[in-house]
């Protein structure tokens, strides 16, 4: 009979969204497997891969590993949402297919869950040598969680474009899934501003100053880091706006329903 105790605390959840990611995918879960505890979970969503991403993922033959596939490709957000969906543990930790975790990371933002309904930390950036030697900081750490006109003040720094917040660094509680899923109709990019929106809107995000992920820099990122065309930018903008909105909507009928 083994009489190991259980480990105590929140059980984790690490959903990933996995498309072509065969060259990273390996460094990648080796990072996030030595974090994990035995009653932890990766649940990885395959957007129809053409490459040797799914063999990958099953020579690791760990039990603590959960794959599903798509049969055709639905394009990131709707990948991640129903990685989310599938999430069975008490905190969910977003990870993308390319970067490497810093250790110590479980530990560091399911205590900053504690409190909060979503932590993002920082991050350093990663490209194909060492990280970039500073982290980092461009998000609005010095404002309030619960204070209005913080909450203004961060969803502005937002819609501005000045304030991203990336999936990768990103925590959430799973009672807050009710209220981010499913995403929004119009969502056609960045879940992961998505999620900070709605998390700010419920007075409910915490930052936290600390890297936990080295975000990897290259050519095929899902987000790009290369300026847009007007075009482009404007249509984000809308519906970033429309994001808020509905963070609003969701967040008051929350909050009726437990009244």
């Amino acid at each position: 009979m083994d009489t190991t105790p259980a480990p105590s605390g929140p059980r984790v959840s690490v959903c990933m969204a996995v498309y072509n990611g065969a060259r990273w995918l390996t460094p990648q879960l080796e990072s996030i497997l030595g974090e994990l505890r035995s009653d932890d979970e990766i649940v990885i969503v395959d957007d129809a891969s053409t490459d040797d991403s799914v063999a990958l993922i099953e020579a690791l033959d760990d039990p603590r590993v959960r794959m599903v596939r798509h049969e055709a490709n639905r394009g990131y957000v709707a990948t991640f949402e129903h990685a989310l969906s599938l999430a069975t543990r008490d905190v969910i930790l977003l990870s993308d297919q390319d970067d490497v975790w810093i250790r110590g990371r479980r530990d560091l933002l399911c205590a900053a869950v504690e409190s909060a309904d979503v932590a993002a930390s920082d991050l350093v950036l990663l490209g194909d040598g060492a990280p970039l030697p500073h982290p980092l900081t461009r998000r609005p750490w010095r404002l309030g969680r619960s204070r209005r006109s913080d909450r203004i003040r961060r969803q502005l720094t937002i819609w501005a474009g000045v304030a991203p917040y990336f999936g990768c660094a990103m925590a959430v509680r799973r009672e807050f899934l009710s209220t981010v899923l499913p995403f929004p109709t119009f969502l056609t990019e960045s879940h992961d501003l998505w999620i900070a929106t709605a998390a700010n809107a419920a007075a409910a995000l915490e930052h936290v100053h600390s890297p936990s992920v080295q975000r990897r820099l290259h050519e095929a990122n899902a987000s790009p880091s290369r300026p847009r065309g007007v075009r482009a930018v404007l249509r984000a903008r809308v519906m970033l706006v429309r994001c808020s909105m509905e963070a609003v909507r969701r967040t008051r009928g929350q909050s009726r329903s437990r009244s």
